[in-house]
């Protein structure tokens, strides 16, 4: 099975969620129904950054079955003057209960490159299963997917944590279930196009793929308020390396309190 993780797949790898005995259960604190966030990606070859991309997040509130989800889309895609190089166009949805921020559905379509996917996946937390186009596979308790995960990630207390704590975590994509974990590195200030930040600090465990070597490589800054939302990723990758700024939000739950001062 081809594992892939490919340049627009950098907005989620800030992601972290929990392991079932640490993290099952959590109420959303974070975020709220209308938030958007955008996130721009640059491309370094040499000694400048060139602008490759955008991602975003949109999230909705919606029903499901009876229950109330968040439904929340991640779209990712190149701009057309670097399609020449590396086209993407993806969109990732899933769907979050909102009792305990567990995923019941997720649905992934990818175009990168040439290359394209279809996933839809169904998730029944009560019996520890995920139902995907190529059958049913068990999986541990408060599994998440990669989207899911990012919003679950927002409502953990990191002041809980010791710089150089990992906070471990089940993931399920391509029908396999990844054990992962972020090292959680302290707090800082960082610099953005955006703005100048107080800022938490992680390492996020990165699996091996084509564009980024596994190993914790990767940086990653989230704002040091109650919204948790990315602000830098920093990364090397197989040629060159990649930086990716928050650069817009709509509609966040609290005040940007992190912000010290807008560039």
């Amino acid at each position: 099975m081809k594992k892939r993780v490919r340049l627009m797949m950098l907005f989620l790898v800030f992601s972290a969620a929990g392991q079932a005995q640490n993290f099952c259960g959590l109420s959303n604190i974070s975020f709220q129904p209308g938030e958007k966030i955008t996130l721009k990606v640059y491309y370094n070859l040499g000694s400048i950054f060139v602008g490759a991309g955008e991602a975003t997040f949109n999230t909705t509130l919606e029903q499901m079955k009876g229950r109330p989800v968040y439904h929340v889309v991640g779209e990712g895609r190149t701009y057309g003057s670097y399609d020449w190089i590396f086209k993407v166009r993806d969109r990732y949805e899933t769907y979050v209960d909102t009792a305990n921020l567990l995923p019941l559905r997720f649905i992934r379509n990818i175009n990168e490159g040439g290359y394209k996917k279809h996933e839809d996946v169904t998730f029944n937390q009560e019996q520890h299963t995920a139902v995907s186009l190529k059958g049913t596979h068990q999986v541990p308790a408060c599994i998440q997917d990669v989207i899911s995960s990012v919003f679950y990630a927002r409502n953990i207390d990191f002041g809980k944590y010791n710089p150089g704590d990992k906070i471990p975590f089940a993931m399920f994509l391509d029908d396999e279930v990844y054990n992962i974990y972020i090292r959680y590195m302290g707090k800082e200030q960082v610099s953005t196009r955006y703005g100048k930040f107080n800022a938490i600090k992680i390492k996020p465990l990165l699996i091996k793929g084509t564009i980024f070597e596994g190993g914790e490589k990767m940086t990653v800054w989230v704002s040091d308020d109650r919204n948790h939302i990315p602000l830098r990723i920093n990364s090397p990758i197989t040629v060159g390396s990649i930086k990716v700024d928050m650069i817009g939000y709509q509609h966040l739950r609290y005040p940007l309190s992190s912000m010290i001062g807008r560039r």
